[in-house]
C-alpha cells in the first residue's frame, strides 16, 4: 500500500508541518491577509477565530454579529464578524473567508500557565472542511487540498 505521503501529493494536496504544544494542541502558522500569525488546529472549533486585539496586526474590518462564542470554559462571549479574508497555511489559500473576532485571553492564558506560547487565533473547522483537510497526527502534519 501506498504511504498516505504519496497518495495525498498525487491528488495535489499541500503538506504542511504542525507543532505540538505544550498542552497537546496542534499549532500551526497561517498568513490572514498577508500577515503571519500563530493558530491552534482545532477540529472541535466550527469557525476560524482571531483574537479581537489582534483586529488591526490582520488587518481586518469588523462588523456586530448576533454570535455567541463559548470554548474552553467560557461562554456566552461577545463577538464580532469580520468577511472577505485572504487565508494562506502553507501553499493552501482561500478569499472570502469569514472570521470570528473574539476575546482569546482565556485561552492563551491556559497556555502560557502550562509554558505553551500564546497564539493569535483558531484555525476552525470551516477551513479544515473547504480545504478538505487530512490531519496526520503521527507525522505531526495537515494535508489540505
Amino acid at each position: 500500500m501506498k504511504s498516505l505521503k504519496k497518495f495525498l501529493k498525487k491528488k495535489k494536496y499541500a503538506k504542511i508541518p504542525l507543532e505540538l504544544t505544550e498542552t497537546h494542541h496542534f499549532a500551526i502558522t497561517a498568513k490572514i491577509n498577508g500577515t503571519s500569525g500563530r493558530f491552534i488546529l482545532d477540529t472541535g472549533a466550527s469557525n476560524t477565530c482571531v483574537s479581537f486585539d489582534k483586529i488591526e496586526f490582520f488587518k481586518l474590518t469588523s462588523e456586530a454579529s448576533e454570535i455567541k462564542a463559548a470554548g474552553a470554559g467560557a461562554t456566552n462571549m461577545e463577538t464580532l464578524i469580520s468577511t472577505k479574508n485572504r487565508i494562506e497555511i502553507g501553499q493552501w489559500k482561500k478569499k472570502k473567508l469569514q472570521i470570528v473576532l473574539f476575546d482569546l485571553v482565556h485561552v492563551n492564558e491556559a497556555l502560557t500557565s502550562h509554558k505553551a506560547l500564546p497564539v493569535d487565533g483558531i484555525i476552525g473547522a470551516d477551513v479544515l472542511i473547504k480545504a478538505k483537510a487530512v490531519i496526520d497526527y503521527g507525522k505531526r502534519c495537515v494535508y489540505l487540498k
